[in-house]
């Protein structure tokens, strides 16, 4: 057995500080609710020091103190991440309190819904914004950090990046939050082929319906400010679904639970994915096929 697989002999445990990614750190933004909080408590339960980012850093701080009531090691970074200072700012705090970096998961986001012809622009640029820049940005000050050209003392490291299945086939109403997370796609196919030599690895996670406040019925009123500007978030007229409710266009005839999202970026962060580059892993329970 390899030095690389026999780390991940046991497969997954309950015990914090053992486990795939045992001695990583891993930041993960938008960790505060949905995907991101439960990636960082799945992280931290697989032995990762997690940098837990969010807007709302009180909240982020909520998600650290979970993780450290039960053993774990975590930090929390509040800000926007697409303020022009928020790369610096986070892996200086990272660097300072672990001194290193393994993994990044980008994963913070939100949708701006319009029809195509009703799309203001400030819709299309807060989208592109966050989806695409804020991740090329965070990626490209981890760089020195990341791109190790000691080849005998390299650990685990990998670039995550959260796209939908939106990018992959369009979707109506949100011109601008499908085309973000196409070029996601584009984005972490480059990086694996310019950072692959370093051992770095890059994929993408396109999910379906997970069950967030993204997916939610927007007249409960779940909503975020960014730039000044309030942006109501979920879908009109969503139904909380029966319990024998029925979804032709999933294969598997249900919504994904946030937990199952979480399980699909731990896999492409850890051992078990050492050969797995850029991909596009689709979490979807089969919608799209």
């Amino acid at each position: 057995m390899s030095a690389r697989l026999s780390q991940v002999s046991g497969h997954l445990t309950n015990s914090y500080g053992r486990g795939l990614l045992a001695g990583e750190v891993a930041i993960v933004t938008g960790a505060a609710q949905g995907i991101g909080r439960s990636v960082a408590l799945l992280f931290a339960k697989e032995g990762a020091k997690v940098v837990v980012s969010d807007l709302d850093e009180k909240k982020a701080q909520l998600v650290v103190d979970e993780i450290k009531k039960a053993g774990g090691d975590a930090l929390a970074v509040g800000g926007d991440v697409g303020a022009d200072d928020f790369p610096k700012k986070i892996l200086d705090a990272t660097i300072k309190k672990y001194g290193k970096v393994n993994h990044i998961v980008n994963n913070a986001g939100f949708t701006f819904d319009r029809m195509l012809h009703t799309t203001p622009d400030d819709a299309w640029d807060i989208i592109m914004k966050i989806h695409v820049r804020a991740p090329f940005r965070l990626i490209r000050e981890a760089a020195p950090y990341m791109r190790v050209k000691d080849q005998k003392n390299r650990e685990n490291r990998s670039i995550i990046n959260v796209s939908s299945i939106a990018g992959l086939h369009g979707n109506v109403g949100q011109a601008n939050y499908s085309s973000a997370k196409a070029a996601v796609t584009g984005l972490t196919k480059t990086i694996a082929k310019e950072w692959g030599g370093f051992g770095v690895r890059a994929n993408t996670v396109a999910f379906g319906y997970i069950k967030t406040r993204l997916t939610q019925a927007k007249e409960q009123g779940a909503a975020i400010e960014i730039e000044g500007k309030k942006v109501a978030l979920g879908i009109p007229g969503m139904k909380e679904p029966a319990p024998d409710a029925n979804y032709p266009n999933i294969p598997l005839n249900r919504p994904g639970e946030p937990d199952e999202a979480a399980a699909a970026v731990l896999f492409l962060a850890s051992p078990l994915a050492s050969y797995v580059s850029g991909h596009t892993l689709e979490v979807t329970g089969g919608q799209g096929i």
